[in-house]
């Protein structure tokens, strides 16, 4: 089993539980479903005294009416029959009632509790984990906590139907009750016996379902690009590695749990012959009436149907285990990125000061190393820079998405990791590399970043950028759907519309990271005239992409490897014929008018 297993590790944050503390959890939940458990119980007690004494009370009817057929005797055990079971029909409907309820309450608290889990994570937590595995912790992992509970209920009503049914067998037939309780110690001891190994085949089967479920995730996510460069095939191959190992594993499971029914049915199987022939020898000497031995037959059945049972309800049992384990290894797992007290700036001016900051995403992969850097309020800066420079990671940082390993950031003299995280965020704006936009339409995506914000409000900032033009192509203005991530929007609108929302927002720092995909003329007109107004009165961060940010930034900043290697603006760097005018010439010299010019002229020439 080891090589199918392989690859199966758990996530960094997994952790093991023991039973008893998994159970303390589980019972902390239903805390507040107090009386409705307590509705519960005593339903379910009534439940099990009634089945109890329906067969009890057909056995004496059976003698009763051996003894006297009268049509009196049937009438009784007809109507005796119908009120008792319908009784326990009515307990057992109310029990069923009131826990599924209680159980959906616990479940919707857990999931809940999950999801602000998930929420309060910082980015390195999903650079980390696969959406899809955080997803089927979310969901399936909370479902499969509350099935678990509902087959505890059950079982235990039938284990206080059995212990009532024994009692009152002792004292019909001590002899026959040994016999039948004669097995009862091996089959419970081999059934929990199993659980171990049920523990371990569920967590790994469900952390492979996991892998399936974020693999598929992924591939509708990237679907486009995968068409693009028509990856459906090598995208299908890697979908059946995973699902085959799925497939081999889930088998696994299904195998260790099948195997256990047949050997508990065997040793039922033994304690059924030995009652069936001693009850034969009693019945012949008239040890036993025929209502008795319709008793200890009933009986019979009814005690080997939990125990027999008990293996199925301990993989289910462990299978909710498994799954609570996994979602509160969720809930439980700290933040790294910290927040050591709540202090609220009234104002923002905007100063950042980075004081010999060391930055790392992993230990092999240092970004930052004694880092210091001071940005004005209300300044410009922009970072150039090869990819890996850090220029990225310097944005990250201000937007408080990782934690950093050393040295100090403040805003306005007060220290990051003091200021409360909820407050800092709402007078932070940020413009992605890649737009993102959720599925509703463009007047909600605007609104965003301030929920509170009227309709008015909303299309003025939407007018402000590029004066509105990119409203008119727009087939229903600001009411236009956006589609999943945007997707009904070309990248130029989702750009226009990401400023539109930071201008709504109106932050005291701005982050920008530009999009390097190409537009239209037209629209880099009016994604620059919309940047214009974002980046004025405010200090702003731009992880430059785009000549025409470069040239208006009040400093640049160039890096390389994690260090400032020059500082100053555009005319004076290019001067310099160092590590800028490296970059100028790779990457934004062609976006230069003179050089648009010149190509212009030169194929003019040609021609």
């Amino acid at each position: 089993m080891g090589f199918i297993m392989d690859g199966l590790d758990a996530e960094e944050y997994d952790r093991q539980y023991g039973d008893r503390e998994l159970v303390g959890r589980i019972l902390g939940y239903f805390r507040p479903e107090g009386r409705r458990m307590l509705l519960v119980s005593g339903a379910l007690l009534s439940t099990s005294l009634l089945n109890t004494g329906l067969p009890i009370f057909i056995s004496q009817s059976i003698d009763r009416v051996a003894a006297d057929p009268s049509q009196r005797n049937l009438i009784l055990a007809l109507v005796g029959t119908i009120l008792l079971g319908a009784f326990a029909w009515a307990f057992n409907a109310l029990r069923q009632w009131q826990s599924a309820t209680a159980i959906g309450n616990v479940t919707l608290r857990l999931r809940e509790d999950a999801m602000d889990a998930v929420l309060r994570r910082d980015l390195s937590f999903y650079d980390s984990y696969p959406s899809g595995k955080i997803v089927s912790r979310v969901n399936s992992d909370t479902q499969a906590f509350s099935a678990v509970v509902t087959l505890t209920t059950d079982l235990m009503s039938q284990f206080l139907l059995v212990v009532l049914l024994v009692g009152y067998l002792f004292t019909v037939s001590s002899r026959l009750t040994l016999i039948l309780l004669l097995l009862a110690p091996v089959i419970i001891a081999t059934a929990l016996g199993f659980r171990h190994l049920a523990r371990k085949t569920i967590t790994q089967s469900r952390r492979v379902n996991a892998e399936v479920s974020a693999h598929i995730q992924e591939t509708v996510s990237g679907i486009r690009i995968a068409k693009t460069f028509r990856q459906e095939h090598s995208i299908y191959r890697e979908f059946l590695g995973v699902n085959r190992r799925s497939y081999r594993i889930n088998l696994i499971t299904g195998y260790t749990f099948s195997s256990i029914f047949p050997l508990l049915s065997l040793l039922a199987g033994f304690g059924t012959t030995a009652l069936v022939y001693f009850g034969i020898l009693d019945a012949q000497v008239g040890g036993i009436s025929a209502g008795t031995w319709f008793l200890f037959i009933q009986g019979m059945q009814m005690f080997w149907f939990p125990l027999t049972s008990i293996a199925s309800f301990w993989s289910q049992f462990q299978l909710g285990l498994a799954a609570g384990e996994r979602v509160f290894a969720l809930i439980d797992d700290e933040p790294k990125v910290i927040q050591r007290d709540e202090r609220v700036l009234p104002d923002i001016a905007g100063e950042i000061c980075f004081e010999r900051v060391d930055f790392r995403y992993t230990d092999k992969e240092q970004v930052l190393q004694d880092f210091s850097l001071t940005i004005h309020p209300g300044e410009t800066l922009a970072l150039v820079g090869h990819t890996g420079s850090g220029k990225s990671s310097i944005g990250k940082l201000i937007a408080r998405f990782y934690e950093f390993q050393g040295g100090t950031i403040r805003i306005d003299g007060v220290d990051i990791r003091d200021l409360d995280l909820h407050d800092y965020h709402t007078r932070l704006g940020l413009v992605t590399q890649t737009p993102f936009l959720f599925d509703g339409y463009v007047r909600d995506n605007i609104r965003y970043g301030k929920p509170d914000a009227s309709d008015e409000d909303v299309e003025r900032s939407a007018r402000l950028v590029g004066h509105g033009d990119w409203l008119k192509a727009l087939p229903e203005g600001l009411d236009t759907a956006v589609g999943e991530r945007g997707s009904a929007l070309s990248m130029g609108q989702r750009q226009l519309v990401s400023l539109a929302r930071v201008l709504l927002q109106d932050p005291s720092i701005f982050i920008l990271d530009e999009a390097t995909a190409s537009v239209d003329p037209l629209t880099e007109t009016l994604i620059q005239e919309g940047l214009d107004l974002v980046l004025a009165d405010r200090t702003s961060i731009v992880i430059a992409h785009r000549l025409s940010t470069i040239r208006h930034a009040d400093r640049i900043i160039a890096l390389r490897n994690g260090e400032i290697i020059e500082e100053g603006n555009h005319e004076t760097l290019l001067a310099q014929g160092g590590h800028y005018a490296e970059l100028y010439n790779t990457y934004f010299r062609h976006q230069s008018l003179e050089y648009i010019e010149a190509a212009g002229q030169l194929l003019n020439g040609g021609a």
